[in-house]
């Protein structure tokens, strides 16, 4: 049994608080509640503070006491700390007074937010005795596990929807981890990781290892206020798929007011979807607390479960704080890809495309009030989802090696502008 346990205390069920041992466990055996790790604040009061945030290299590493690992941190060390981008062309094309766009478009090393979560996982994973990962994914999970799997010298398994996005297959493919394809949507291909997770006795990153994997989105999070100078922002606007990342923000927000490194203070979080896999949105907007299950169509696949694990608490989040939910189409979903790419130039993924586009519906509604300041979660690169926009985005234009030729196109051009 471990003795080191850092500065977590225990896994406790969201339902019903009973506490369970440290162990590659998620759910509670009484009433199916998910487990969640328990910290000891005290301790951590005592170890954590803005300065010592400071002094430390820049990753999301810098806050590991609110990270669930028992020593230090043995992959991904250079994951996260990503750039807190101020989008002054995109606040005025959305129409609000000031706009924050959180790029894990860039993030270490496979491009995504999934990186912080893995990275997690997989220092966890080590910590407990495992040598083989695997994961459920619609897509950047599995790139995630893979490469980080392969730079740590894990085995690795990656389970995948068989019509995903084939960027995102060769992503994984490329780092020698085994890609199954499952012919079903991710619903089906988590249930069927449920049972080989049961029977081999594997680490995966979303089912037995969730209560760590999910902790490691909170880093966002801290991030998002560590570079807005010490301070939660008014609004955030985070897209989802399982609803994990955006009740993780909460919980991030939550624990720096706890500790005394932010002032108390109040904030919206709210949650896009696409309308294609819309039940946590759908809800929301009808003012209830339980979701019902969807069976996805959309472009957004990294965003395709029709079944959110963490749709219950995504609700609650978003009820408590005063947030609110939207969906957009898949045009829609283009158009704030289009948007942000042409603003700021930074090419999102389809669920940016999401973010986006559902930011721009909350500020045209007043839901985000265009005197506000908001932070948008960008959390993964564009080149992944290429097939989504291919045709969408306009054409070469070709001409002979003629300067000719080239100024007869631009004086066609200024003609097409000034008509």
């Amino acid at each position: 049994m471990e003795t080191n346990t850092g500065f977590m205390k225990a896994l406790k069920c969201r339902e019903c608080g009973r506490e369970y041992p440290l162990a590659a466990t998620h759910v509670c055996e009484f009433d199916f509640g998910p487990l969640e790790v328990v910290y000891d604040y005290d301790r951590i009061k005592r170890s954590l503070t803005r300065t010592v945030i400071q002094s430390r290299p820049q990753s999301m590493w810098r806050y590991r006491e609110l990270l669930p690992v028992a020593g230090e941190p043995t992959v991904g060390c250079q994951v996260g700390y990503t750039p807190l981008v101020k989008a002054d062309r995109l606040a005025k094309r959305l129409g609000i007074r000031e706009l924050w766009v959180k790029n894990d478009t860039v993030n270490y090393p496979t491009l995504s937010f999934k990186d912080r979560v893995v990275s997690v996982a997989l220092s966890r994973a080590r910590e407990l005795g495992f040598s083989t990962v695997a994961c459920a994914s619609t897509g950047n999970l599995a790139n995630s596990v893979a490469a980080n799997a392969a730079a740590a010298g894990l085995k690795a398994y990656v389970f995948i929807p068989s019509d995903l996005e084939q960027g995102k297959v060769v992503n994984s493919l490329v780092y020698g981890a085994t890609v199954i394809g499952i012919r079903g949507h991710y619903d089906e291909v988590n249930r069927l990781c449920a049972e080989i997770a049961g029977k081999y006795g594997w680490a995966f990153v979303n089912v037995n290892m969730r209560p760590y994997y999910a902790e490691g989105s909170k880093s966002m999070g801290f991030e998002i206020i560590e570079q807005l100078g010490w301070t939660v922002p008014q609004h955030t606007v985070v897209c989802m798929a399982s609803g994990s990342l955006l009740t993780k923000i909460h919980k991030s927000y939550q624990e720096f007011m706890k500790l005394g490194i932010v002032g108390e203070s109040r904030y919206k979080i709210h949650g896009a979807q696409a309308t294609g896999c819309s039940p946590i949105s759908t809800a929301q907007k009808a003012g209830l607390d339980f979701f019902k299950p969807v069976k996805p169509n959309t472009i957004a696949k990294s965003l395709a479960i029709g079944t959110p694990a963490d749709g219950f608490y995504a609700l609650k989040v978003m009820k408590e704080t005063g947030g609110a939910a939207e969906d957009v189409t898949d045009d829609e979903v283009r158009d704030g890809i289009k948007t942000l790419a042409e603003t700021e130039g930074i090419f999102a993924e389809t669920a940016g495309g999401v973010t986006v586009g559902v930011a721009k519906k909350l500020i045209a509604s007043g839901q985000i009030p265009q005197d506000a300041s908001a932070v948008l979660c960008i959390t993964g690169n564009g080149l992944k989802t290429l097939d989504a926009v291919v045709g969408h985005v306009g054409q070469t234009r070709e001409i002979k090696p003629s300067l000719r030729e080239f100024e007869a196109l631009l004086e066609k051009d200024n003609k097409l502008i000034n008509a």
